[in-house]
């Protein structure tokens, strides 16, 4: 079982900036990819960004190129999401989610964070 605790929403106006934190615990010594993932009110669940956990790439829904970046500790097993710029349309909980490997689904979720843009 691996266990991901996020921390880090809040409520910060538009153009503001906040950082996102997901640790995670437990089994992870076969970490294939991290990602995170928004769910807006009334919207299905929606990919954000992802990191693969060995080499270096990253991959960004369109809709947050340019102001949201992924990255990820290795020691501390734990991920992050600095976002910049926010609008109002990136209202959601944010879910972080884990994979063993290259499959179609992530293995493991968090419990979400709210994050709220006020305009």
């Amino acid at each position: 079982q691996v266990q991901l605790v996020e921390s880090g929403g809040g409520l910060v106006q538009a153009g503001g900036s906040l950082r996102l934190s997901c640790a995670a615990s437990g089994r992870t010594f076969a970490t294939y990819d991290m990602a995170w993932f928004r769910q807006a009110p009334g919207k299905e669940r929606e990919f954000v960004a992802r990191i693969y956990w060995s080499g270096r790439g990253t991959y960004y829904a369109d809709s947050v190129k340019g102001r949201f970046t992924i990255s990820r500790d290795n020691a501390k097993i734990t991920m992050y999401l600095q976002m910049n710029s926010l609008v109002p349309e990136d209202t959601a909980v944010y879910y972080c989610a884990y994979r063993r490997g290259n499959t179609n689904a992530y293995d493991y979720w968090g419990q979400g964070t709210q994050v709220t843009v006020s305009s």
